[in-house]
């Protein structure tokens, strides 16, 4: 029952620790200038890399998260029926959170189509307006011409209202939303299953890794963290707090460490110690595109000298308040590193929402979870109909 419920990613939510206080990320944007980091240290010969290994603090640590229920109980009248209730309780918190954190876009948006079809017909004049209302709410101008294209189709020259408007976006959005929302599912034949977390600094990474963590341990899954992030010692600190308080051990090196031959150790002690997933942190200094494009690459290389398919997920973590130039970062990165999927947060602080539509038009990415806020239960797999109505401020889906 309880790998129904949550983090497969399910439709319930892990109860979740406290809050570690947050840990300030520079925040880098594609071609931004900044100030040059160290360079990484220069990548070894081929042989296996040797790097130090900070273990977890077991003395500090909470205890581990209790087993699952037995799932005779969990299958009761009374146990299914409570968890039923508890799911949809959880489910409407988030939808109001989400709600709440799209209201800007939402408000655009909304704003925009009650101006527009006040008293009109659905003419050419109206239709050019509305496109252009879709893409200043980033939604891209592939995705605005998708949608307009359709609404010429089944409605010109009708008279239409507010609502039917919001409605009929809605659904246009979800179709384009559908094939992209795809669950993260750790396999548990790949025992550790290998996440590599990639992104410009600012996005989330550190906290999103945690996050998941968060909700695969209290699936009863056994996750291992790596703080490969090795320049900026603010995220170390913060993954290793989140790890104190998941009970999730955490593998760092001292300052300035290979970050690959870092993975490299992780991945081999992950193996020994029976690990169900391996999530391994990265830096993200696209100011200096080309060494992070090299540790990326010896990341990736010293990893397959132990597994061949690993790392067997590659998730990119934007923000959603960078608007357009995620897209700019999805490019960026894809060159670097075989992307496999997408996490948008940050979605509470934009006024840029509509970006999710642009990315699954233009990429076709899974996406595989949005965040509204700092807490763990605000990262939650992605839901087309329910991100399409927010977005265009109608109510919960049916």
């Amino acid at each position: 029952m309880v790998l129904k419920r949550l983090f497969r990613f399910g439709k319930g939510e892990a109860e979740k620790p406290a809050e570690p206080p947050p840990a300030p990320e520079p925040a880098d944007a594609v071609g931004a200038e900044a100030a040059p980091a160290p360079p990484p240290a220069e990548p070894p010969a081929e042989a296996t890399p040797a790097t130090t290994i900070v273990a977890e603090r077991p003395a500090e640590c909470p205890p581990a998260p209790p087993p699952a229920p037995d799932v005779e109980a969990a299958h009761s009248p009374a146990t299914a029926a409570d968890a039923e209730a508890e799911g949809k309780r959880e489910r409407r918190g988030f939808l109001a959170r989400l709600k709440a954190g799209l209201a800007r876009s939402s408000a655009k948006i909304g704003s925009g189509i009650a101006a527009l079809f006040r008293d009109r017909l659905m003419d050419d004049a109206a239709l050019d307006e509305f496109e252009e209302l879709l893409i200043t709410a980033d939604l891209g101008t592939s995705a605005a011409k998708r949608i307009v294209d359709r609404f010429r189709i089944a409605r010109f020259g009708a008279q239409v209202s507010e609502r039917e408007v919001k409605e009929a976006l809605a659904a246009e959005i979800a179709d384009i939303l559908r094939p992209v929302a795809v669950p993260l599912l750790p396999n548990p034949a790949h025992a550790p299953h290998v996440v590599l977390v990639v992104g410009v600094n600012g996005t989330g990474k550190t906290t999103t890794i945690a996050k998941l963590a968060a909700h695969w341990s209290a699936q009863g899954l056994k996750p291992m963290l790596v703080a490969g992030d090795t320049f900026r010692a603010a995220a170390v600190e913060q993954l290793t707090i989140w790890g104190e308080r998941t009970g999730c051990p955490v593998i760092a090196g001292p300052p300035n460490a290979d970050a690959a031959g870092l993975a490299y150790d992780a991945l081999a002690r992950a193996r020994k110690e029976g690990a169900d997933v391996l999530l391994i942190d990265t830096a993200g200094r696209l100011h200096n595109k080309a060494d992070l494009m090299a540790e990326l690459g010896k990341i990736v290389r010293v990893l397959r000298k132990q597994v061949a398919e690993a790392p067997h997920s590659v998730l990119l973590v934007l923000d959603a308040t960078t608007g357009q130039n995620a897209l700019s970062q999805v490019k960026v990165f894809r060159e670097m590193v075989d992307v496999t999927g997408l996490i948008v947060t940050k979605l509470d602080g934009s006024a840029k929402g509509g970006v999710v539509v642009a990315l699954a038009e233009t990429f076709g990415l899974p996406v595989h979870a949005v965040g509204v806020g700092e807490k763990a239960e605000d990262l939650r797999p992605f839901d087309p109909d329910e991100f399409a109505r927010s977005l265009v401020g109608l109510d919960e889906a049916a």
